[in-house]
């Protein structure tokens, strides 16, 4: 392995890529840690130092790098990116317009992708108006000490919160631009690798703040259980049920083509992270809701406000789990399309031994896809009320390192830039990574 690292070092193509990764990421980080204008920086740190968790802003401040909750240029992350690209995502099954761009290849795609950044824009325009009127109302950081809480802008006035807006948005659009920088001259898909970054850059904390919670003997412990977690979570992602396609032989001129043998490979987490941050954003609209409304006397909120604010209620637990596996299957339904694949395999004379073309082609894909998905939707389940468990029993906060969102994305990021790191070296004859 660290051979391999060696020879990626080593070949002056490839030393170029990853040194630029690097700086782009320094570049991102510096961008996370310089505040926005107006933001009194020490009644902030106070507040922070004090509250490190803020329980319904918890997704969004771990994809900011922890920038959410200190106001800075970078706060809102790459987090309006994700949900534009969800929602086109979504679109593009439901409006004929988009399906057709889709289909027609890469200049399609690059219309998709203009439309994806006119969306991110709109969405941070709102979220940062959001979180600015959250700071001015000392809402943000629950639980921070008067007066720094209701003091975390030097002047609470219009001009202030329309300046913090417009610069919130802005970093936005910069971290777009850093991310397909890193795609188009780096290594790895650059929105991918900015994610990464920003959930590791809070890892460390989380891991201290349990030591100092829970002392030597309970962190060793944490350790211990994140090595098997994190084990069991690239066996999980790397798993696949492959199955066989094999292609007839036909004649087209004088040419002879076909009678190769491939496979279709089905993932057992098709999804990846996305039913977890669906989920996780849908049960922050009732506790944001109970947040606006603090002192209400609305039996509805104050029910909510028992059982779904904070992760440790079993309602919030079983809630969480079950629109996991439904996303899940969701999710998958319209990303993979059986009668498709099953249409293109019969357009180049392929099939699947033992299952006729067409028809029973699509047939045996859905029995496939839906039986290889039921484990994949409870393996996130599972995976993704780790920190609510770890909640209760170790006192930890919602951003415990070991489980949820955070594994997945770095376990599932670092697979994917491994592999294509180790793609460039086997094009020159090198060792790589994965065995």
């Amino acid at each position: 392995m660290l051979g391999a690292f060696a020879n990626a070092f080593r070949t002056p193509d490839l030393r170029k890529k990853l040194l630029f990764v690097l700086l782009i990421i320094a570049v991102f980080r510096l961008g996370s840690q310089i505040p926005a204008p107006g933001v009194h920086v020490g009644n902030v740190q106070k507040c922070f130092d004090e509250v490190s968790n803020s329980g319904i802003y918890g997704l969004i401040n771990l994809f900011s790098g922890g920038a959410l909750l200190q106001l800075t240029i970078f706060a809102l992350g790459i987090m309006p990116y994700i949900t534009a690209s969800i929602i086109l995502q979504l679109l593009v099954v439901v409006i004929p317009r988009l399906e057709a761009l889709k289909k027609e290849g890469q200049s399609g795609q690059a219309k998709i992708t203009q439309y994806t950044r006119y969306v991110t824009l709109a969405l941070a325009i709102l979220q940062a108006t959001g979180i600015v009127a959250l700071a001015r109302s000392g809402n943000l950081l629950q639980g921070c000490p008067a007066p720094y809480g209701n003091n975390l802008l030097y002047h609470d006035n219009f001009r202030t919160a329309a300046v913090m807006v417009i610069t919130m948005t802005a970093g936005t659009a910069v971290i777009m631009w850093l991310g397909e920088l890193v795609t188009d001259r780096g290594i790895g898909n650059g929105m991918s690798i900015l994610i990464f970054t920003q959930v590791v850059a809070t890892f460390p904390v989380a891991l201290w703040n349990v030591q100092k919670a829970k002392g030597p003997w309970v962190f060793g412990g944490v350790i211990l259980l994140g090595l098997v977690v994190v084990a069991a979570v690239v066996f999980i992602e790397q798993a696949q049920r492959r199955i066989p396609v094999q292609y007839a032989r036909r004649m087209v001129g004088r040419k002879m083509f076909g009678g190769s043998s491939t496979y279709i490979p089905l993932k057992v987490n098709q999804a990846g992270v996305i039913p977890v941050i669906f989920a996780s954003s849908l049960l922050y609209l009732p506790a944001m809701a109970v947040q606006f409304n603090p002192n209400s006397t609305n039996p509805v909120l104050n029910w909510i406000s028992s059982n779904f604010v904070r992760g440790d209620h079993p309602i919030y637990m079983a809630a969480y789990a079950l629109l996991i596996i439904f996303f899940t299957y969701f999710y998958v339904a319209i990303t993979f399309n059986p009668q498709e694949v099953a249409d293109n395999m019969k357009q180049y004379g392929g099939f699947i031994p033992g299952i006729r073309a067409g028809k029973p082609t699509e047939e045996y894909l859905n029995y496939v896809l839906s039986r290889i998905t039921l484990p994949g939707a409870l393996y996130l389940a599972l995976v993704a009320l780790i920190p609510l468990v770890a909640l209760v029993l170790v006192n930890a906060n919602q951003n415990f390192p070991f489980g949820g969102t955070s594994l997945l994305i770095m376990v599932g990021v670092a697979l994917d830039t491994v592999k294509q790191i180790e793609s460039q070296l086997q094009q020159r004859n090198y060792e790589g990574f994965l065995r």
